[in-house]
């Protein structure tokens, strides 16, 4: 049996990056660790940090207007300072949570019981459903002009202004709530536990938030952990969501991926004390069929590569869609999967060939 020998470079991609390991940890409903670092999702790990953790007293502010120069000229949006924040009107922010607890929702049944609740779907996309709970009545102190020129175009009002609130559920588990109170949560994820099945022992969770700023001079403007835009409609509930569910969900399977990597690793520092390989054929390729289901999963099922209807129909939505994935590295993400993935395959096919080999050779 042949010894497993990784390469710098294999070690550095079968090592999760620290930014998506944070977004992991803190999506566990679990008491956080005060020592363990924390860094806003724009600022990943870099030679900045490392800066500033070394020089507390430099002027964050400086680092924010460099890094905001840069992301204008890569979206054509605008980072909002920490001066310019200050005067953001809160009324107008948004909460958005992602859930994940379950490996698939029963839609069908899901509407049947909320038919009231149910929004008819503006595109061919079947794979989730939008339910709106709440007194559809804005608050006539808000701009009323504003609201017509949105039904004028077909957009649908926006949601300043109303006590509205919306869960989009995806079929693969995800749910994304908008403009839901910190105690009614619960109350809007039994809703569709009911409906679930294939539930998992934690709950996965991430937060981020959306602004309504009518008078913003540009139609979308990013900042730390929230997007600002004019109006949030329907469309764009499902635009964000789409990316937030499938963000949730692949945090999910990108831990089963590590936990195969972690016991064929266990294997191969077993062969290099006693030269044999232990495992048993059938647990073998069990794991592999484990990892090829997850691969399937995430592609076919949570549609990863699929470009949002919405976003192919309006500009506007398709900005905000490529920066989100962008947001939350979901390219990324999925090709340190893929790779963890091949890497499986390559352990499997030569666990029972009999030449020295190096990962190296077979995988980049």
């Amino acid at each position: 049996m042949r010894l497993i020998m990784l390469t710098p470079r294999t070690k550095t991609i079968l090592t999760p990056s620290t930014r998506t390991f944070r977004r992991n940890f803190s999506t566990l409903f679990k008491k956080p660790n005060p020592n363990f670092p924390h860094f806003p999702r724009w600022l990943s790990p870099s030679p900045t940090v490392s800066f500033l953790q070394r020089n507390p007293q430099f002027p964050l502010s400086k680092c924010i207007s460099l890094i905001s120069s840069s992301a204008a000229v890569d979206w054509g949006v605008e980072v909002v300072g920490l001066d310019e924040e200050d005067d953001i009107n809160e009324a107008s922010i948004i909460p958005v949570r992602a859930f994940f607890f379950s490996t698939s929702v029963d839609l069908k049944s899901l509407v049947e019981q909320n038919k009231q609740n149910f929004i008819p779907p503006s595109s061919r996309m079947t794979n989730y459903v939008v339910l709106r709970f709440g007194d559809f009545k804005p608050d006539p102190n808000e701009s009323v002009l504003g609201d017509a020129m949105l039904l004028s175009q077909g957009l649908g009002s926006s949601i300043r202004g109303t006590d509205c609130c919306y869960m989009v559920v995806f079929q693969y588990g995800s749910i994304v709530l908008f403009n839901v109170r910190d105690h009614e949560v619960d109350g809007y994820l039994k809703i569709v536990r009911e409906h679930s099945s294939g539930l998992l022992p934690e709950m996965r969770k991430d937060e981020y938030e959306v602004r309504e700023k009518p008078t913003l001079n540009t139609w979308m403007q990013s900042g730390l952990d929230y997007i600002m835009l004019q109006y949030l409609n329907i469309d764009g509930i499902r635009t964000i969501g789409s990316v937030l569910g499938q963000s949730i969900a692949l945090d999910y399977y990108v831990r089963q991926v590590d936990g195969i990597v972690a016991e064929f690793t266990d294997i191969n520092r077993g062969m290099e004390k006693t030269g044999t390989f232990t495992m048993e054929r059938k647990k073998l390729f069990q794991l592999v069929g484990k990892a090829n289901s997850n691969l399937a999963d995430v592609i076919l099922r949570l549609g990863l590569f699929e470009r949002s209807d919405i976003a192919w129909k309006d500009a506007k939505f398709a900005q905000i869609w490529e920066y989100l994935r962008d947001e939350f590295e979901l390219t990324q993400r999925f090709a340190s999967l893929d790779f963890k993935l091949k890497f499986v395959e390559v352990l499997r096919l030569e666990s029972s060939s009999s030449s020295p080999f190096s990962t190296a050779n077979h995988i980049g």
